[in-house]
């Protein structure tokens, strides 16, 4: 019945005295969570509850999310991912309160909502839903882990989980220089719709420095950070430096152990000398 009279809603909305109201700014709804899309209507007259239609539909698909009419709920062209989430809020109809409860917002409830209102005349006004989801603390990891030599190229990935809608991310060194002109993002969805960020960023690997990551959540303004060290200990000779380093120190021993021989020699050799010496201007 709905659907047959919203066109006619429709056709002589521009004819309408009826002012709707819903909020200008976008409606932010956390994933998981109730969300209440306010719209409301005033009259000049009382009127009675029979004579109220409500519908709430989405602007852009049309699909029925809610319907209203002679004192009952109408929801046999309910849009089914609807089904069982909506319901308005009774007591407040005689007030002129229209609003739509959404029960357990999910990622593609996302979008335009328009509400219709009908007593004597009509109205509409349509308002924007978004959805937001804090993200988890992001995770950095080194790329590789060991073997390091100042100078190498190394991977810094950062990643965080659960989050909607993509985040900003952040890179800075130790001293809170921005390196985001050397990373690369990617975002990856799952069945909810919710988002795995990965950043890389590339840099020269320098010991004893910082690197973090922050992620920013542009509709909760929620910021998580995470920061990975990389200091003398993570940078480690190659095989081929720590063979020639053993081999120089083996030679340099071996070179002192001779010489010490050869000065033993020496000095034994000089003392028997010595000894003779003595020997004879003893005896003449």
């Amino acid at each position: 019945m709905l659907s047959l009279l919203l066109p006619a809603m429709l056709a002589v909305q521009a004819m309408a005295l009826m002012e709707v109201h819903v909020p200008e700014q976008p409606v932010v709804a956390l994933h998981g969570r109730d969300a209440t899309l306010n719209c409301s209507f005033s009259l000049a007259t009382p009127f009675n509850l029979s004579d109220l239609t409500i519908f709430w539909q989405l602007t852009d698909t049309k699909r029925s999310v809610h319907g209203y009419r002679e004192g009952h709920d109408q929801l046999a062209d309910q849009a089914e991912s609807f089904a069982n989430r909506t319901s308005l809020f009774p007591a407040q109809l005689g007030l002129g309160n229209t609003s739509l409860l959404l029960r357990r917002v999910v990622v593609a409830d996302e979008g335009s909502y328009t509400c219709f209102v009908r007593v004597q005349d009509y109205g509409s006004a349509a308002l924007l839903l978004q959805v937001a989801a804090p993200y988890s603390k992001p995770i950095v990891t080194l790329e590789p882990e060991s073997n390091l030599r100042p100078g190498d190229e190394v991977a810094l990935t950062c990643v965080a989980y659960g989050g909607y809608p993509q985040a900003d991310v952040v890179w800075q060194d130790g001293g809170g220089r921005n390196l985001t002109d050397n990373i690369t993002n990617s975002v990856v969805a799952n069945e909810e719709g919710l988002f795995t960020m990965t950043s890389v960023l590339t840099v020269v690997l320098e010991p004893n420095s910082t690197y973090s990551c922050r992620l920013i959540n542009p509709l909760l303004g929620e910021e998580s950070y995470a920061s990975v060290t990389i200091t003398g200990q993570n940078i480690a000779f190659p095989p081929v430096a720590l063979w020639v380093t053993v081999g120089l120190a083996v030679c340099l021993l071996v070179l002192l152990i001779a010489l010490a021989a050869v000065c033993r020699r020496k000095i034994k050799e000089s003392c028997e000398e010595a000894r003779r010496e003595a020997m004879t201007l003893l005896k003449s």
